[in-house]
């Protein structure tokens, strides 16, 4: 094969990739698609706590259209950037902070539950309780001021405990939404959600009463996972 040949091979295997529009050098994109995960229990695992039929709307339907709405989201962004028009990027990319924090929430809520049988509500284990005694002086104070920032929050949103790896303490924030009122810098290792989604069939306007009641399933074991996993076990 001549020098000329293996060129002209050359560029028609890199225009095969590239998107034929006004951005030239634009590379076809195919977005990871990101999917609904598997609850790690049946749905109805945290009765009389968070009833069943609660539990199969949030994940079946609320849930998925966090994730539908982050795939639709970043392959409009793929397409923005394969054609070089832009002029709905502020759009999409809030629809992608919105839908991305629902879908990594949500991923996280249903692992930091457990039935009671399987240890949900139990006791919290040492190397996390040292922690929450040392940023929040005892795990009293840790829940009521949890409780609190969970009931307190407006309108819909979440109440986060996170890690703050540049000073190693346990920090209690909120969000609203799930995008709004994030800090930089820190690392959510458990959450509650008090969208009114996550609690009205059972609960109606009563947002305390689930509160008290969603502590009976938190996964403690889960949440000090989470914890070891940042600051390195």
């Amino acid at each position: 094969m001549d020098r000329r040949r293996f060129v002209e091979l050359g560029l028609a295997a890199g225009a095969s990739l590239a998107v034929p529009t006004g951005n030239a050098f634009a590379i076809e994109e195919k977005p990871k698609q990101h999917t609904l995960p598997p609850l790690p229990y049946p749905y109805d695992a945290l009765e009389p706590y968070i009833d069943t039929k609660t539990m199969e709307i949030h994940h079946t339907k609320h849930h998925q259209a966090y994730v539908d709405g982050l795939n639709r989201a970043e392959a409009e962004l793929a397409k923005a950037r394969a054609s070089g028009d832009y002029t709905t990027v502020e759009y999409w990319s809030k629809k992608a902070a919105f839908n991305g924090g629902g879908h990594f929430l949500h991923s996280m809520f249903w692992e930091i539950m457990a039935p009671p049988s399987k240890g949900g509500g139990g006791k919290i284990p040492p190397r996390l309780e040292a922690a929450l005694n040392d940023s929040f002086g005892s795990v009293e104070a840790f829940r009521a001021h949890f409780s609190a920032a969970a009931a307190a929050v407006e309108g819909s949103g979440w109440a986060l405990l996170h890690l703050r790896p540049s000073d190693g303490r346990l920090i209690i924030l909120q969000a609203e939404n799930q995008h709004k009122l994030s800090p930089w810098g820190v690392i959510p290792i458990m959450g509650i959600d008090v969208w009114e989604h996550a609690y009205y069939l059972k609960y109606q306007n009563r947002r305390m009463d689930y509160i008290k009641a969603w502590w009976n399933v938190v996964n403690w074991e889960k949440v000090e996972d989470n914890y070891l996993r940042q600051v390195g076990r």
